[in-house]
């Protein structure tokens, strides 16, 4: 990279040996993962009895209540990919033949819990939805619902767009975040612990919304909220480039960083302190009638991970005392009976000092159970064992891009598969000794994503981080539980509110 570039991105508050590195992703793309197999029910996927399901469920509350817990939601970006097809209309002729999608939102709009609001709107303009309805002026009840000087829909979080419909009053996932905070987010003194992540243009509002709510629900429930946020942190946006690999330079000349995807939020995990920490996405959110198996789920997972922390914590502290034969085989069998993992094919011709050292190393890491719900087409990464560099085989959740499907090997073990990842864990980040660890030492770089983009009318090239629960992750260990799809409730467009998990 030449000095003047250098001096650039160092203006622009940016590493320029990051950025370097970077730049070389581009030229030399990543490495496909070696993939052994997919994790399967009995295979790298746990599969809960019914007793061991009651067992956490009784347990759990009471283990939580004397450690700090923190439920962490990724939150940011505005949801206008919800209302694409809304847009299209909005900007089209406004034939509503030409879209189905459109004709299902409209034929069905009165179930929508942001009805009411609409229609508000609407009078608020001497006319209403029914009005517009009549007189097929479609194109007015959606600029009212998306544009800025309406409800805004298109510009705001999915946070804080009404999603489920009671009698006394219309709710948004942040508010059904935090009842489900109450639900299993409970620990010491009382307290439920929720921290969303936003987008700065979006901090202001986040905050006024859940301030609404938090005095009564706080009220009612006799609990205590401490709510915190943070923003996706300017530092971690990756450099564009041209289809050349050379920085994408602006009009002005400054050069394009743009946001790294959700593997960024590993620093804003890392800054979290807590001795276990639920992971949800924003969107993933049901009324209440649909709650309790997602809480006996969640506890199930938090559970199964404290149970299997303490029995790592124990053989560490085994370790730590000598390498005797007794402690290696003791921290063998954690690793390979408790956490499932595998070790390399000729582990046991090794002496017993390399063993344990070896086996301490593997053991010291940060835990995570994910839930895994069998897979019914849905997008999303999937449960697979990978064969890393030592020769011992991990369980890691992968994107289909880091698969080589030009492999009938890699594409075969894809098409075995029978489960995807809902983005429902549990994360143990402190060790033995209650210290927390550096989230960033255990991520495998070589897991990033190029993706094609284009900024005005531009094409360019730009990076993601490795997925905050895929590479971000690689270097934790890891285990799979089998959860409900119910407890799987997406939200990836506005007529996904119309099935019946969101009614």
């Amino acid at each position: 990279m030449n000095t003047s570039l250098e001096e650039q991105i160092i203006k622009q508050g940016m590493n320029p040996e990051i950025a370097a590195e970077q730049i070389n992703n581009f030229k030399n793309g990543f490495p496909f993962l070696n993939i052994t197999g997919p994790a399967t029910p009995g295979n790298g996927i746990k599969v809960l009895e019914s007793s061991e399901l009651d067992k956490f469920i009784s347990t759990y509350p009471k283990q939580a209540a004397s450690i700090e817990v923190v439920k962490f939601v990724p939150a940011s970006g505005a949801a206008s990919r919800m209302f694409k097809d809304l847009f299209s209309f909005l900007d089209g002729d406004g034939d509503l033949s030409k879209s189905s999608f459109v004709q299902k939102f409209m034929n069905n709009i009165e179930k929508f819990a942001f009805y009411d609001d609409l229609d508000e709107v609407l009078k608020s303009r001497g006319s209403s939805i029914s009005h517009a309805l009549d007189t097929k002026n479609y194109k007015e009840i959606l600029a009212a619902l998306l544009l800025d000087d309406g409800l805004g829909y298109g510009n705001l979080p999915k946070g804080l767009l009404r999603f489920h419909s009671y009698p006394d009053k219309r709710r948004t996932p942040a508010h059904e975040h935090l009842i489900e905070g109450v639900q299993y987010a409970l620990g010491k003194g009382n307290k439920v612990k929720i921290h969303f992540t936003v987008s700065p243009e979006h901090l202001p509002k986040s905050k006024a919304e859940i301030d609404s709510i938090l005095p009564d629900l706080s009220k009612k429930t006799g609990v205590a909220f401490d709510i915190s946020y943070s923003t996706q942190k300017k530092t971690t946006d990756t450099i564009a480039v041209d289809s050349s690999n050379e920085p994408f330079l602006e009009e002005d000349g400054s050069i394009l960083f743009r946001p790294a995807g959700h593997g960024a939020l590993l620093d804003n995990l890392n800054d979290i302190s807590a001795d276990l920490i639920f992971i949800k996405n924003i969107d993933n959110v049901v009324p209440d009638r649909l709650k309790e198996e997602t809480k006996n789920y969640k506890m199930a997972i938090g559970g199964l991970l404290l149970e299997i922390q303490s029995k790592v914590f124990n053989a560490l502290k085994t370790l730590e005392n000598s390498y005797s034969k007794d402690a290696v085989s003791l921290a063998k069998s954690v690793f390979t009976n408790e956490l499932g993992a595998k070790l390399p094919e000729n582990f046991d011709s090794n002496s017993i000092e390399y063993q344990g050292a070896y086996l301490k190393s593997k053991l010291n890491r940060p835990i995570r159970v994910c839930g895994m719900v069998k897979n019914t087409g849905e997008p999303g990464g999937g449960p697979f064992w990978i064969k890393e560099s030592d020769g011992s085989q991990s369980l890691q959740i992968l994107e289909t891009a880091q698969i080589d499907l030009s492999d009938p090997e890699s594409l075969a073990h894809l098409n075995a598969a029978t489960h995807f990842n809902p983005v429902d864990l549990v994360c143990g980040t402190r060790n033995y000794k209650g210290e927390s660890f550096d989230l960033m030492e255990y991520r495998d770089m070589k897991t990033g994503f190029i993706t094609e983009k284009s900024k005005n009318g531009r094409e360019l090239k730009a990076l993601e981080l490795p997925g905050l629960w895929n590479g971000a992750m690689s270097g934790w260990n890891t285990l799979f539980v089998e959860v409900p799809l119910i407890t799987f409730n997406p939200v990836k467009t506005v007529n996904d509110l119309l099935r019946d998990e969101h009614q």
